[in-house]
């Protein structure tokens, strides 16, 4: 039964792992032109496995930044993963934490939207095992490739990649921000206030994105949290009306 599961959740996470291709494809190739080996690009995959957060890594570490940084901007990029293993934890089968936690380090925004509405009922261990081993394998494998591909090309090419990464944080953002204008706004406001910090002098490069995401994270929750008591408000003032 629990090696059906395990195969069921391999199939069910092949479609992830074909989507992780191209990203981690030219996350390996982006991570060579800036200066990394393929052992520490591929480290970086197998240990953070966090898409967003290692492009920024990479903008970070070509910057100079201090590693600290680099460590707090990755662990605010990916603290939302707290929430999505919680919700996720109500869906699962029982099992020791230790077993939890491993399959917990693999679950990303992918693997999570699989899990939590591709599935109903209670999900077992050996299938979220599957699903999460055949993306976490894809996305290393693909790393690496990526990194010998970019090894092999000519200088001027490698030099010139550099500005993919731009291109990627675009293409990352661009489509979460169609038909929601919170996360327009989050961009927005974490846009003008980094602006403002690293122009000025005030911050570093990696304080600025720090102070940046937290300062329009808590500003545009409490714009919202604002509309939302107003809406709040009218609605009962129509009842009683």
């Amino acid at each position: 039964m629990k090696h059906n599961q395990f195969s069921a959740g391999l199939k069910a996470g092949t479609s992830i792992a074909i989507g992780y291709f191209p990203v981690a494809l030219t996350f390996g190739l982006l991570a060579k032109t800036a200066g990394l080996s393929i052992i520490e690009a591929t480290a970086m995959s197998i240990f953070v496995y966090a898409g967003a957060a290692q492009y920024i890594s990479l903008s970070l570490i070509t910057s100079g930044v201090d590693p600290l940084l680099i460590v707090m901007n990755t662990f605010i990029v990916n603290i939302r993963h707290f929430l999505m293993t919680a919700s996720l934890n109500e869906k699962m089968q029982p099992a020791r934490k230790w077993v939890k936690a491993i399959y917990a380090f693999g679950i990303t925004d992918e693997s999570f939207s699989m899990l939590a509405t591709g599935k109903k009922g209670k999900i077992s261990t050996a299938f979220a095992f599957g699903v999460t081993l055949i993306a976490y394998g894809s996305w290393v494998v693909f790393t690496a490739i990526g990194h010998i591909i970019g090894a092999n090309l000519p200088l001027f090419l490698q030099a010139a990649m550099s500005i993919a990464l731009y291109a990627m944080f675009i293409g990352l953002l661009v489509p979460s921000m169609k038909g929601n204008r919170k996360v327009v706004m989050l961009a927005a406001v974490a846009a003008a206030i980094h602006c403002i910090l690293y122009f000025t002098g005030a911050l570093s490069t990696g304080w600025s994105i720090l102070v940046a995401t937290l300062a329009s994270s808590i500003v545009v929750e409490m714009v919202y949290a604002r509309r939302g008591k107003s809406a709040a408000a009218m609605y009962a003032r129509e009842e009683e009306a």
